[in-house]
């Protein structure tokens, strides 16, 4: 079996879009068809449906993916075994979101790296849409993220919970305001793929208010300049706890409670469900998971 055309055949399915998956595959539309087109000979079938709606699976085309992402998971955990034995220190890669990633994780990795002294860790930082779309490509096979992704190709474990305030500069902040003074404040939101857009505005929906009645001044994807714009009183932003936990008890920021609107949840620890973690990878989950070494 051609890994090539299977891998294009489980990435056109992904995208269920021919050419942006042949964009991904750095291939031209025509290559890619051609490739599909060979994979269907090879196993005798038809396995697509194309239309103007995108690509759907034929009966025998469900049966091959379900064999694609376990094959491709396999060949992945098989290049990094491989790969891992003839470096000297063994990888542990994790994508984190930026909450953990930058205020929670360094200090847990130091302690976990005097227990494995021999792992060699690299921790890439995005938003935790990203996690999981990279979870989901085998870019990484660990992952921390907000909330539950809610999806059948991802198993995600609580860690630690946290909540989502506003916060704005200590000095002349009120502590507590109503929904209508909300819409009147200038807000400086994350991205919109990030998981803190995500909760906040599920949390307004319920609340009977949509993004679009706030005054969003500007919009940023980095969490440091968000701190750094409130703390001079440019604005106020909606930022997780754990995020702004030392600005707080420095009383360089200020939470302000808003009317009864309560935004908690829990971030997971994520892997993919067809995944076989490495020995480090499993260390790793263990270690987060222990309620006597967790995150600092």
């Amino acid at each position: 079996m051609n890994f090539q055309y299977l891998e294009s055949f489980y990435t056109a399915v992904k995208y269920n879009n021919i050419s942006k998956a042949a964009v991904a595959l750095h291939l031209t539309q025509p290559g890619l068809s051609l490739q599909l087109k060979n994979l269907e000979n090879e196993m005798g079938t038809k396995l697509l449906d194309r239309s103007n709606k995108g690509v759907q699976l034929t009966e025998e085309g469900k049966v091959v993916y379900n064999y694609a992402v376990t094959i491709l998971s396999l060949k992945g955990n098989i290049k990094r075994d491989l790969k891992s034995l003839q470096e000297s220190h063994p990888k542990l890669i994790i994508g984190s979101c930026y909450a953990v990633g930058e205020y929670a994780l360094p200090c847990s990795l130091y302690i976990f790296k005097k227990f494995y002294e021999e792992v060699d860790i690299h921790i890439k930082l995005m938003n935790s849409t990203e996690v999981i779309k990279k979870l989901l490509d085998h870019t990484i096979n660990l992952g921390i993220i907000q909330d539950h992704p809610r999806m059948d190709e991802i198993v995600a474990s609580p860690i630690i919970s946290d909540e989502i305030v506003l916060a704005g500069c200590a000095d002349g902040s009120q502590g507590e305001i109503t929904l209508e003074e909300l819409k009147k404040l200038p807000l400086i939101l994350r991205e919109q793929t990030s998981g803190t857009r995500y909760l906040l505005e599920e949390a307004l929906q319920k609340k009977g208010v949509s993004l679009d009645q706030l005054n969003v001044i500007y919009n940023l994807d980095s969490p440091g300049a968000i701190k750094s714009s409130i703390s001079a009183g440019k604005g106020f932003s909606f930022l997780p706890k754990l995020m702004i936990k030392k600005e707080l008890k420095e009383g360089t920021l200020k939470q302000i409670k808003t009317d009864q609107l309560k935004i908690v949840f829990n971030y997971n620890m994520a892997y993919r469900k067809d995944s076989v973690p490495s020995e480090q990878e499993k260390n790793f989950i263990e270690f987060i998971h222990s309620t006597q070494r967790g995150f600092c």
